[in-house]
């Protein structure tokens, strides 16, 4: 049987909340992916060009800290990554994530909350970027969600 990690970064508490109904509905372990400075309001105004957020997505090699570490990563053979989309892309914090890991020879699916924007490009930016991950696929996730859905999507 899968062993499997449900790892997530939420800003808002929204990803945070998705995270928790898809570890509870597969029987995933849940890990946050906290920042080493908490994101404040201001931050994540994306209206405002000097906001941390909006300087981050515009440097491609930001890699915002990560607070806490996953200690047992050799014991998940799936690793869920969950993340709201900003702007059309996962936050930088989500690269530290992965380059900090090995993720190799696990299965990796991509979830995100998003008012609006597809996971779509996201996912594939991803990808692309790690091309030696094995990413299964994405899909955007919603506070009421359904559980086979989640079931059927998820390879377990």
């Amino acid at each position: 049987m899968n062993k499997i990690l449900v790892s997530y970064f939420s800003a808002s508490g929204t990803t945070k909340g998705v995270a928790e109904k898809v570890a509870s509905i597969i029987g995933g372990d849940l890990f946050e992916i906290e920042p080493a400075c908490k994101y404040t309001d201001a931050d994540l105004n994306w209206n405002d060009s000097a906001s941390r957020s909006s300087i981050e997505m515009n440097d491609n090699t930001s890699r915002p800290e990560i607070k806490n570490k996953v200690s047992n990563l050799n014991d998940y053979d799936t690793v869920l990554i969950g993340f709201p989309v900003w702007w059309d892309l996962a936050p930088t914090i989500i690269n530290t994530f992965i380059e900090e890991n090995n993720l190799e020879n696990k299965k990796v699916y991509v979830f995100a909350t998003s008012g609006g924007s597809s996971v779509n490009n996201s996912f594939n930016t991803l990808k692309n970027t790690y091309s030696n991950i094995d990413f299964i696929s994405a899909k955007r996730l919603s506070s009421n969600l359904d559980e086979s859905d989640i079931t059927t999507w998820i390879e377990m």
